[in-house]
Protein backbone atom coordinates (compact mmCIF):
# COMPACT_ATOMS: atom_id res chain seq x y z
CA UNK A 1 0.00 0.00 0.00
CA UNK A 2 1.45 3.37 -1.04
CA UNK A 3 0.57 4.96 2.03
CA UNK A 4 0.48 3.46 5.56
CA UNK A 5 -1.81 6.11 6.74
CA UNK A 6 -4.32 5.85 4.06
CA UNK A 7 -7.68 5.52 5.63
CA UNK A 8 -9.06 2.25 4.19
CA UNK A 9 -10.22 -0.28 6.42
CA UNK A 10 -13.64 -0.58 8.44
CA UNK A 11 -13.73 -2.63 11.64
CA UNK A 12 -16.98 -3.83 12.45
CA UNK A 13 -17.96 -4.85 15.69
CA UNK A 14 -20.55 -7.64 16.63
CA UNK A 15 -21.39 -7.18 20.41
CA UNK A 16 -23.55 -8.57 22.41
CA UNK A 17 -23.95 -7.55 25.93
CA UNK A 18 -20.23 -6.27 25.90
CA UNK A 19 -20.54 -3.06 27.95
CA UNK A 20 -17.69 -4.55 30.46
CA UNK A 21 -15.08 -4.73 27.11
CA UNK A 22 -16.72 -2.79 24.30
CA UNK A 23 -14.97 0.20 24.96
CA UNK A 24 -11.57 -1.27 24.69
CA UNK A 25 -11.66 -2.75 21.62
CA UNK A 26 -13.63 0.45 19.85
CA UNK A 27 -10.48 2.57 21.25
CA UNK A 28 -8.08 0.19 20.00
CA UNK A 29 -9.75 0.22 16.63
CA UNK A 30 -9.90 4.18 16.38
CA UNK A 31 -6.34 4.49 17.31
CA UNK A 32 -5.14 3.00 14.59
CA UNK A 33 -4.60 5.91 11.23
CA UNK A 34 -6.14 3.62 8.37
CA UNK A 35 -9.04 3.02 9.82
CA UNK A 36 -11.70 4.98 8.37
CA UNK A 37 -14.91 3.49 10.03
CA UNK A 38 -15.58 1.64 13.20
CA UNK A 39 -19.37 0.05 12.56
CA UNK A 40 -20.53 -1.15 15.92
CA UNK A 41 -23.33 -3.40 15.65
CA UNK A 42 -25.29 -3.96 19.64
CA UNK A 43 -26.92 -7.52 18.58
CA UNK A 44 -29.75 -7.32 20.99
CA UNK A 45 -27.91 -6.38 24.28
CA UNK A 46 -29.69 -5.71 27.72
CA UNK A 47 -26.96 -4.01 29.70
CA UNK A 48 -26.08 -0.71 28.06
CA UNK A 49 -23.70 -1.99 25.34
CA UNK A 50 -24.35 0.57 23.04
CA UNK A 51 -24.49 3.53 25.45
CA UNK A 52 -20.94 2.27 26.67
CA UNK A 53 -19.56 2.44 22.85
CA UNK A 54 -20.83 5.66 22.62
CA UNK A 55 -19.11 6.82 25.24
CA UNK A 56 -15.37 5.38 23.40
CA UNK A 57 -16.14 7.80 20.54
CA UNK A 58 -13.21 9.91 19.67
CA UNK A 59 -15.06 12.77 18.02
CA UNK A 60 -13.23 11.68 14.71
CA UNK A 61 -16.35 10.71 13.18
CA UNK A 62 -15.43 7.58 12.08
CA UNK A 63 -17.85 5.58 14.91
CA UNK A 64 -21.00 4.64 13.62
CA UNK A 65 -23.38 2.26 16.31
CA UNK A 66 -26.40 0.67 15.15
CA UNK A 67 -29.02 -1.48 17.23
CA UNK A 68 -30.85 -4.72 17.11
CA UNK A 69 -34.12 -4.58 18.85
CA UNK A 70 -33.27 -8.98 19.11
CA UNK A 71 -30.29 -10.86 18.47
CA UNK A 72 -29.98 -11.79 15.10
CA UNK A 73 -26.41 -13.46 15.43
CA UNK A 74 -23.41 -12.19 14.63
CA UNK A 75 -23.74 -13.26 10.65
CA UNK A 76 -26.38 -11.10 10.44
CA UNK A 77 -24.85 -8.31 12.52
CA UNK A 78 -21.64 -8.44 10.18
CA UNK A 79 -23.71 -8.61 6.94
CA UNK A 80 -25.43 -5.35 7.63
CA UNK A 81 -22.04 -3.66 9.17
CA UNK A 82 -20.54 -4.27 5.95
CA UNK A 83 -23.88 -2.72 4.05
CA UNK A 84 -24.14 -0.03 5.90
CA UNK A 85 -19.98 0.53 5.20
CA UNK A 86 -17.70 1.97 2.60
CA UNK A 87 -14.21 1.39 3.04
CA UNK A 88 -12.68 -1.47 0.79
CA UNK A 89 -11.16 -3.21 3.59
CA UNK A 90 -13.04 -4.94 6.22
CA UNK A 91 -11.65 -6.14 9.71
CA UNK A 92 -13.60 -7.97 12.33
CA UNK A 93 -12.74 -7.49 15.75
CA UNK A 94 -14.85 -9.22 18.38
CA UNK A 95 -16.16 -6.90 21.30
CA UNK A 96 -14.18 -8.71 24.34
CA UNK A 97 -10.75 -8.51 22.34
CA UNK A 98 -8.40 -5.51 20.89
CA UNK A 99 -5.91 -4.13 18.40
CA UNK A 100 -2.44 -4.03 19.19
CA UNK A 101 -0.60 -0.45 17.93
CA UNK A 102 0.30 -0.81 14.43
CA UNK A 103 -1.46 -3.85 13.79
CA UNK A 104 -2.89 -2.46 9.73
CA UNK A 105 0.38 -0.77 8.90
CA UNK A 106 1.99 -4.86 9.17
CA UNK A 107 -1.07 -6.01 7.19
CA UNK A 108 -1.33 -3.51 4.72
CA UNK A 109 2.33 -3.60 4.12
CA UNK A 110 2.04 -5.26 0.90
CA UNK A 111 -0.84 -5.54 -1.70
CA UNK A 112 -0.96 -8.86 -2.59
CA UNK A 113 -4.06 -10.67 -1.15
CA UNK A 114 -7.62 -11.02 -0.86
CA UNK A 115 -7.78 -11.99 2.66
CA UNK A 116 -5.03 -11.17 5.01
CA UNK A 117 -4.50 -12.44 8.60
CA UNK A 118 -1.59 -12.14 11.60
CA UNK A 119 -0.60 -13.96 14.62
CA UNK A 120 -2.95 -13.65 17.51
CA UNK A 121 -1.69 -13.33 21.25
CA UNK A 122 -4.02 -14.68 24.32
CA UNK A 123 -4.52 -12.53 27.15
CA UNK A 124 -6.12 -12.18 30.18
CA UNK A 125 -8.18 -9.69 31.09
CA UNK A 126 -6.30 -8.99 34.09
CA UNK A 127 -2.42 -9.11 31.68
CA UNK A 128 -4.06 -6.41 28.77
CA UNK A 129 -2.84 -3.41 30.12
CA UNK A 130 0.57 -4.57 29.85
CA UNK A 131 0.26 -6.74 27.29
CA UNK A 132 1.49 -4.44 24.25
CA UNK A 133 4.93 -3.72 26.74
CA UNK A 134 5.06 -7.84 26.65
CA UNK A 135 4.67 -8.77 22.62
CA UNK A 136 7.04 -10.45 21.25
CA UNK A 137 8.26 -9.29 17.98
CA UNK A 138 8.00 -11.87 15.33
CA UNK A 139 9.75 -12.26 11.29
CA UNK A 140 6.13 -12.02 9.28
CA UNK A 141 7.44 -14.91 7.32
CA UNK A 142 4.47 -14.52 4.48
CA UNK A 143 2.47 -17.60 3.03
CA UNK A 144 -0.42 -18.31 1.49
CA UNK A 145 -3.17 -20.52 2.64
CA UNK A 146 -5.03 -22.94 -0.20
CA UNK A 147 -8.57 -24.18 0.57
CA UNK A 148 -7.52 -27.87 1.55
CA UNK A 149 -4.84 -26.39 4.10
CA UNK A 150 -7.49 -23.88 5.75
CA UNK A 151 -10.07 -26.70 6.32
CA UNK A 152 -7.55 -28.77 7.87
CA UNK A 153 -7.00 -26.14 10.03
CA UNK A 154 -10.66 -26.29 11.37
CA UNK A 155 -10.59 -29.94 11.83
CA UNK A 156 -10.08 -29.97 15.70
CA UNK A 157 -7.65 -32.83 17.10
CA UNK A 158 -7.61 -34.78 19.78
CA UNK A 159 -7.42 -32.60 23.11
CA UNK A 160 -7.76 -29.53 21.37
CA UNK A 161 -11.17 -27.21 21.16
CA UNK A 162 -9.74 -25.49 17.89
CA UNK A 163 -7.68 -25.68 15.17
CA UNK A 164 -5.19 -23.12 14.79
CA UNK A 165 -6.02 -21.63 11.58
CA UNK A 166 -9.50 -21.25 11.73
CA UNK A 167 -9.35 -18.75 14.97
CA UNK A 168 -7.33 -16.42 12.62
CA UNK A 169 -8.77 -12.52 12.28
CA UNK A 170 -8.64 -11.89 8.26
CA UNK A 171 -8.44 -8.53 6.46
CA UNK A 172 -10.97 -8.83 4.15
CA UNK A 173 -11.10 -7.28 0.32
CA UNK A 174 -14.79 -5.67 -0.08
CA UNK A 175 -14.13 -5.95 -3.71
CA UNK A 176 -13.68 -9.26 -3.67
CA UNK A 177 -16.63 -10.26 -1.74
CA UNK A 178 -18.71 -7.79 -4.15
CA UNK A 179 -17.30 -9.47 -7.46
CA UNK A 180 -18.35 -13.47 -5.98
CA UNK A 181 -21.62 -12.17 -4.01
CA UNK A 182 -20.40 -13.35 -0.48
CA UNK A 183 -21.55 -12.81 2.64
CA UNK A 184 -21.68 -14.28 5.93
CA UNK A 185 -24.43 -17.11 6.17
CA UNK A 186 -27.33 -16.06 8.37
CA UNK A 187 -28.60 -19.48 9.11
CA UNK A 188 -25.49 -19.93 11.08
CA UNK A 189 -24.37 -19.27 14.30
CA UNK A 190 -21.35 -21.47 14.75
CA UNK A 191 -18.73 -21.59 12.12
CA UNK A 192 -19.95 -18.42 10.33
CA UNK A 193 -16.21 -17.18 9.63
CA UNK A 194 -15.21 -20.59 8.10
CA UNK A 195 -17.88 -20.80 5.80
CA UNK A 196 -17.39 -17.55 4.45
CA UNK A 197 -13.78 -17.93 4.28
CA UNK A 198 -13.91 -21.92 2.55
CA UNK A 199 -16.50 -19.96 -0.08
CA UNK A 200 -14.03 -17.48 -0.51
CA UNK A 201 -11.24 -19.96 -1.14
CA UNK A 202 -13.25 -22.24 -3.49
CA UNK A 203 -13.57 -18.72 -5.91
CA UNK A 204 -9.56 -18.36 -5.60
CA UNK A 205 -9.20 -16.27 -2.87
CA UNK A 206 -5.58 -15.37 -2.11
CA UNK A 207 -5.56 -15.76 2.04
CA UNK A 208 -2.15 -14.77 3.10
CA UNK A 209 -1.18 -15.06 6.65
CA UNK A 210 2.12 -13.48 8.71
CA UNK A 211 3.09 -14.54 11.63
CA UNK A 212 3.76 -11.04 13.38
CA UNK A 213 1.44 -10.40 15.99
CA UNK A 214 -1.72 -7.59 16.09
CA UNK A 215 -4.61 -8.77 17.26
CA UNK A 216 -4.70 -9.68 21.07
CA UNK A 217 -7.47 -12.54 21.54
CA UNK A 218 -8.74 -11.87 25.70
CA UNK A 219 -9.49 -15.67 27.36
CA UNK A 220 -12.53 -15.46 29.40
CA UNK A 221 -13.95 -18.52 30.83
CA UNK A 222 -17.67 -17.12 29.38
CA UNK A 223 -16.97 -16.10 26.32
CA UNK A 224 -19.93 -16.92 23.87
CA UNK A 225 -17.45 -17.73 21.37
CA UNK A 226 -16.97 -21.00 23.32
CA UNK A 227 -20.49 -22.49 23.68
CA UNK A 228 -22.91 -23.57 21.17
CA UNK A 229 -26.06 -25.62 20.43
CA UNK A 230 -26.53 -28.58 18.99
CA UNK A 231 -28.31 -26.89 16.35
CA UNK A 232 -25.41 -25.01 15.66
CA UNK A 233 -23.24 -28.30 15.03
CA UNK A 234 -26.22 -29.22 12.76
CA UNK A 235 -26.21 -26.40 10.45
CA UNK A 236 -22.57 -26.13 10.15
CA UNK A 237 -22.31 -29.58 8.75
CA UNK A 238 -25.33 -28.85 6.40
CA UNK A 239 -23.33 -25.56 5.15
CA UNK A 240 -20.66 -27.93 4.30
CA UNK A 241 -23.09 -29.93 1.81
CA UNK A 242 -24.31 -26.69 0.40
CA UNK A 243 -20.79 -25.76 -0.65
CA UNK A 244 -20.24 -29.49 -2.07
CA UNK A 245 -23.93 -29.14 -3.88
CA UNK A 246 -22.73 -26.41 -5.83
CA UNK A 247 -19.54 -28.41 -7.45
CA UNK A 248 -16.79 -26.46 -8.98
CA UNK A 249 -14.08 -27.97 -6.89
CA UNK A 250 -10.94 -29.68 -7.06
CA UNK A 251 -11.10 -33.28 -5.46
CA UNK A 252 -8.89 -32.66 -3.21
CA UNK A 253 -10.78 -29.48 -2.17
CA UNK A 254 -14.22 -31.85 -2.18
CA UNK A 255 -12.44 -34.24 -0.11
CA UNK A 256 -11.45 -32.24 2.69
CA UNK A 257 -14.65 -30.54 2.60
CA UNK A 258 -16.62 -33.73 3.31
CA UNK A 259 -13.91 -34.71 5.83
CA UNK A 260 -14.78 -31.40 7.68
CA UNK A 261 -18.48 -32.09 7.21
CA UNK A 262 -18.20 -35.53 8.90
CA UNK A 263 -16.38 -34.50 12.00
CA UNK A 264 -18.57 -31.81 12.53
CA UNK A 265 -21.85 -34.22 11.65
CA UNK A 266 -19.60 -36.56 14.47
CA UNK A 267 -19.79 -34.04 16.72
CA UNK A 268 -23.48 -33.61 15.97
CA UNK A 269 -24.82 -36.89 16.69
CA UNK A 270 -22.50 -37.35 20.38
CA UNK A 271 -24.23 -34.07 21.05
CA UNK A 272 -27.66 -34.83 20.26
CA UNK A 273 -27.78 -38.16 21.97
CA UNK A 274 -26.70 -36.72 24.64
CA UNK A 275 -29.39 -34.36 24.21
CA UNK A 276 -31.84 -37.05 24.19
CA UNK A 277 -30.58 -39.04 27.30
CA UNK A 278 -30.73 -35.73 29.36
CA UNK A 279 -34.68 -34.72 28.44
CA UNK A 280 -35.73 -38.60 27.90
CA UNK A 281 -33.43 -40.86 29.69
CA UNK A 282 -30.82 -43.40 29.05
CA UNK A 283 -33.58 -45.81 27.58
CA UNK A 284 -34.77 -43.04 24.91
CA UNK A 285 -30.98 -42.39 24.13
CA UNK A 286 -30.43 -46.18 23.34
CA UNK A 287 -33.41 -46.44 21.06
CA UNK A 288 -32.17 -43.30 18.89
CA UNK A 289 -28.63 -45.07 18.86
CA UNK A 290 -30.51 -48.27 17.24
CA UNK A 291 -32.10 -45.99 15.14
CA UNK A 292 -29.63 -44.20 13.86
CA UNK A 293 -26.65 -47.25 13.14
CA UNK A 294 -24.48 -44.83 11.39
CA UNK A 295 -24.13 -42.74 14.28
CA UNK A 296 -22.85 -44.95 16.72
CA UNK A 297 -19.42 -45.20 15.84
CA UNK A 298 -19.22 -41.13 16.71
CA UNK A 299 -21.48 -41.73 19.50
CA UNK A 300 -19.05 -44.41 21.56
CA UNK A 301 -15.92 -42.55 20.72
CA UNK A 302 -17.46 -39.18 21.53
CA UNK A 303 -18.01 -40.87 25.14
CA UNK A 304 -14.69 -42.83 25.40
CA UNK A 305 -13.17 -39.18 24.25
CA UNK A 306 -14.96 -37.16 27.07
CA UNK A 307 -14.37 -39.86 29.95
CA UNK A 308 -10.46 -39.58 28.93
CA UNK A 309 -10.42 -35.82 28.61
CA UNK A 310 -8.82 -35.16 32.38
CA UNK A 311 -5.72 -37.38 31.12
CA UNK A 312 -4.96 -35.22 27.78
CA UNK A 313 -3.86 -31.58 27.46
CA UNK A 314 -7.15 -29.85 26.82
CA UNK A 315 -7.94 -26.28 26.17
CA UNK A 316 -8.79 -23.43 23.73
CA UNK A 317 -6.50 -22.82 20.31
CA UNK A 318 -3.13 -24.43 20.04
CA UNK A 319 -0.97 -22.00 21.79
CA UNK A 320 2.78 -21.44 21.83
CA UNK A 321 4.76 -19.77 24.71
CA UNK A 322 6.95 -16.54 23.64
CA UNK A 323 9.63 -14.85 25.55
CA UNK A 324 7.65 -12.28 27.52
CA UNK A 325 5.16 -14.96 29.14
CA UNK A 326 2.22 -14.00 26.44
CA UNK A 327 1.11 -17.28 24.20
CA UNK A 328 0.05 -17.08 20.52
CA UNK A 329 -1.45 -18.94 17.83
CA UNK A 330 0.66 -19.73 15.36
CA UNK A 331 4.08 -20.24 16.10
CA UNK A 332 6.94 -17.58 14.95
CA UNK A 333 10.17 -17.36 14.42
CA UNK A 334 11.67 -13.70 16.20
CA UNK A 335 12.80 -10.99 13.88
Amino acid sequence: MADSAEKSVCVIIAAKNASDTIGLAIASALREPEVAEVVVIDDGSNDGTAAVAAKADDGSGRLLIHEFEKNRGPAAARNHAIEISKAPLIGILDADDFFFPGRFSSLLARDDWDFVADNIAFVTADTVPDAHARLDHFDARPRFLNLVAFVEGNISKRGVRRGEIGFLKPLMRRSFLDAHGLRYNEALRLGEDYDLYVRALAKAARYKIIHSCGYGAVVRGNSLSGSHRTEDLRRLYEADRAILAKGGLSPADAAMIRRHERHIRDRYELRHFLDVKSQSGMAAAATYALRHPLAVPAIVGGILADKTERFRRGGAPIAHSGANGLRYLLQAAPE
